[in-house]
C-alpha cells in the first residue's frame, strides 16, 4: 500500500468542506491512516514548502497555509498518490476536470482547498513533517477485498 499526505487547507476548513473532501477520497477506496486538525506555524510551513523557497508565490503560500486551521491526513491505498492527485484536480480550479474537488468547489489557484503529495519522495518527507510513526494506524477493512484484486 502506498501512502500520501493530504491537507485540507484553511479555505476548505473555513468553508465547511472537510467532510465533503474526505468523502471523495474514501469513495475512491483510500483508507485514512492518520488525521488531525492543526494550526501550521511558519516554521513548519517553511519546512513543508521548502522546495518553493525563492519563488515569487512563496510568501503568499506560507501566509495562506498559516492563516487558519487545517486538517492533515495520511491516506493509503494502491496508487494512493495518483488517486489523490486525480481526485483533487488541476491546481487551477478553472482548468480542473468536473467531478474533481477543485473543479466542484474551487474558485482560484491561490485558494484551491487541498494539498496532496506529488510523488513518493515528497509523500514520505511530508508525512514525516506532520506525523510521528506512532500516530499512523495500521489496520485493514473488509471492504478492501472488493476494491483491490
Amino acid at each position: 500500500m502506498e501512502r500520501t499526505l493530504v491537507i485540507v487547507k484553511p479555505d476548505g476548513v473555513q468553508r465547511g468542506l472537510i467532510g465533503a473532501i474526505i468523502e471523495r477520497f474514501e469513495r475512491r477506496g483510500l483508507r485514512i491512516a492518520a488525521m488531525k486538525m492543526i494550526n501550521i506555524d511558519p516554521k513548519l510551513a517553511c519546512k513543508h514548502y521548502g522546495e518553493h523557497e525563492g519563488k515569487p508565490f512563496y510568501p503568499g503560500l506560507i501566509s495562506f497555509i498559516t492563516s487558519g486551521p487545517v486538517v492533515v491526513m495520511v491516506l493509503e491505498g494502491n496508487n494512493a498518490i495518483a488517486v489523490v492527485r486525480a481526485t483533487m484536480g488541476s491546481t487551477n480550479p478553472a482548468n480542473a476536470v468536473p467531478g474533481t474537488i477543485r473543479a466542484d468547489f474551487g474558485v482560484q489557484t491561490e485558494r484551491n482547498l487541498v494539498h496532496g503529495s506529488d510523488g513518493p519522495e515528497s509523500a514520505h518527507r511530508e508525512i514525516d513533517c506532520f506525523f510521528a510513526p506512532s500516530e499512523i494506524v495500521e489496520y485493514s477493512r473488509d471492504m478492501e477485498r472488493w476494491i483491490y484484486a
